[in-house]
């Protein structure tokens, strides 16, 4: 395993800002002509050359699936040139397919790095999930609570009432009766048609996106992205791996998770400091998308450190040749 003294999460941040950024670039080019996998794979392509320049022995823990659904960027491949810290990689080289395709808001390229053996190792099943800010005590809400308890409670924590509370939810029918008992108790609700990874970054800073919390079951190795994102920024989050059949227990069993109905806090997901990296590639609530003229490319990414607690947003342009 890595010891913190190996991962070098300074310099190793800048190329994972650059392995984020040129998914951004290579699925832009789709952005509306409706594809959604010709984009997803655009970004798996770039994703996956970056990463195999840097000085790692990365092994992909998050990723597009299991090796016999994905052939590249699969669960258990090793990236890097072999040389340097044995780290975790856990990424999603587009999250919002559906978004790139349509050219709607808040389409990321997104990746997480840690040291090796601290990343949870979600199965690919759904997680229910609930994440809230920083700046409250531990475990004020939890996922034991019913939903109504969850927005009553955080509004005494704030001080406020909980009409004055917002909560984002991922559009779904199988949100139907959530959506409706947090509209019971007065609060707000935001909406998003895909891209749950931003939906809960969006609790991390209430100020500017107006977002309290976020509830509601979405991909479980996103939970271990947006986990990795609020470790950097602060806030809680919890998960709880749910199944649906036999074959997703096996799945969880595979992934050497034994105890099928733990709840997860945010540092059990992320069990050591990690680096996260974002890039938009349409444009969002929290990064632009990625823009083109006749001579450059832009593109805005968003670099966290856990270990420092840094959060730095970088404007790249790159010239066309």
């Amino acid at each position: 395993m890595t010891t913190p003294t190996d991962f070098n999460d300074r310099l190793l941040s800048l190329g994972l800002a650059r392995v984020s950024e040129a998914a951004a670039h290579a699925s832009a080019r789709l952005i509306g002509h409706g594809d959604e996998k010709a984009a997803d794979q655009a970004a798996v392509n770039a994703m996956r050359e970056q990463l195999n320049i840097l000085d790692i022995r990365g092994v992909v823990v998050i990723g597009e699936g299991e090796r016999d659904e994905a052939p590249m960027l699969y669960i258990g491949e090793e990236v890097g040139t072999g040389e340097g810290p044995a780290v975790d990689i856990a990424l999603d080289p587009l999250e919002g397919t559906t978004l790139t395709a349509k050219d709607m808001p808040n389409a990321l390229t997104v990746i997480a790095m840690a040291p090796r053996g601290t990343l949870l190792h979600a199965p690919d099943v759904y997680m229910e999930k609930l994440a809230i800010g920083p700046g409250f005590e531990k475990d004020v809400v939890s996922l034991d609570m019913t939903p109504s308890e969850r927005i009553h409670t955080l509004a005494k924590a704030k001080g406020c009432e909980a009409h004055d509370i917002t909560c984002c939810i991922l559009e779904r029918p199988r949100h139907e009766d959530l959506i409706a008992e947090v509209r019971a108790t007065g609060a707000s609700i935001r909406l998003i048609t895909d891209g749950d990874v931003a939906g809960i970054i969006h609790c991390a800073e209430p100020d500017v996106t107006g977002i309290d919390i976020y509830m509601g079951s979405g991909g479980a190795p996103e939970g271990v992205l947006a986990a990795s994102a609020l470790k950097c920024m602060g806030g809680q989050m919890w998960g709880k791996l749910l199944f649906r059949n036999d074959d997703e227990r096996g799945r969880a069993k595979k992934a050497g998770i034994t105890d099928l109905d733990k709840i997860y806090a945010r540092d059990d997901m992320v069990r050591a400091d990690v680096i996260f990296a974002a890039t938009g590639v349409t444009n969002g609530s929290i990064l632009h998308g990625v823009k083109r003229n006749p001579k450059f490319i832009e593109t805005e990414t968003i670099l966290m450190r856990s270990k420092t607690g840094s959060v730095r947003r970088v404007i790249y342009r790159n010239p066309i040749r």
